[in-house]
């Protein structure tokens, strides 16, 4: 029942019925693979005239253009997240991506006029969409985030090498090569030169060779372990994590599918018994006449 000053309007199952089916219509086809398809261009063409607008010539010349486009495409992501929410009501809150999806919308939704001049540098963080939008680039970010406990028991691993070998090779090389060893804040900052290869011979350990023919000893070892063995325990992480992940969603195939096939049959009763009030309204109507 809805109260408009001193009128009373009843709202009807009919009403609601027909509210119902408009917005499940409406996240149908906000949701479906084509309209995806469609927000994928339309994100690629957003982050093609941000970056565009980077070049001062180009804005000069087409600066109106690119900001009109800018406001069509910015509308569009907006029509899509609010035709999401009005679907999905609080349920679009308990998917994580929906949420990022809903953020940098917000953030393109600031004014960004006056102090708020700075965020208008945020608006390529609307490429960022593609993540949660391309099925390929979603799972593998998924992955990521699943992998995240396992890259931190590696990362410290690494920190506990890192800390270990930057004593070491203070106490033993800091006198000589004070620049690349004096502290420990240097030694590791070296040693991370060494584990990614960037001039660890001729830069570094064949130097200090000269004075310590005895330091290929310590990094070599060093080298084998981080650079070879414990960096591509990383990758083994990321790799298991997908793997996991496409066990997963094998196994809840069927409940997804249970749950679509809910929803299409909710739809179905909807139109249905739409039909069956159409029929009964006809069914009176002639009776009206025959009396």
């Amino acid at each position: 029942m809805i109260v408009l000053g001193n009128t009373v309007m009843q709202q009807t199952p009919e009403s609601s019925d027909t509210i119902t089916l408009l917005s499940t219509k409406l996240g149908q086809f906000v949701e479906s693979r084509p309209m995806q398809n469609f927000i994928i261009v339309l994100i690629i063409l957003n982050a093609a005239t941000l970056g565009l607008e980077t070049d001062a010539a180009i804005v000069e010349r087409f600066g109106t253009e690119l900001s009109t486009f800018d406001t069509i495409i910015l509308a569009v992501f907006a029509f899509e997240i609010i035709s999401k929410l009005i679907y999905r009501r609080l349920a679009f809150f308990k998917n994580g991506w929906n949420i990022f999806d809903f953020i940098i919308v917000g953030i393109a939704l600031i004014p960004s006029s006056g102090p708020l001049s700075v965020l208008r540098t945020l608006r390529i963080f609307r490429a960022m969409r593609l993540l949660s939008v391309v099925p390929s680039m979603r799972k593998v970010t998924q992955a990521l985030f699943s992998a995240i406990p396992g890259i931190l028991s590696v990362g410290s691993m690494i920190l506990l090498i890192f800390y270990v070998s930057a004593v070491l090779s203070t106490n033993f090389f800091g006198s000589e090569f004070a620049q690349w060893f004096g502290t420990i804040g240097r030694s590791m900052f070296t040693l991370f030169q060494i584990m990614t290869l960037e001039s660890w011979s001729m830069g570094i350990v064949r130097p200090v060779m000269e004075n310590f023919s005895w330091a290929w000893a310590f990094f070599v070892p060093f080298i084998l372990v981080t650079s070879f063995a414990v960096l591509n325990l990383f990758i083994g992480i990321i790799v298991d994590a997908m793997q996991t992940q496409n066990a997963d969603k094998k196994e809840e195939a069927p409940e997804n599918a249970d749950e679509i096939k809910k929803q299409d049959l909710r739809g179905e009763l909807i139109n249905l018994k739409k039909e069956v009030q159409e029929l009964s309204a006809l069914i009176k109507a002639e009776k009206s006449r025959d009396q």
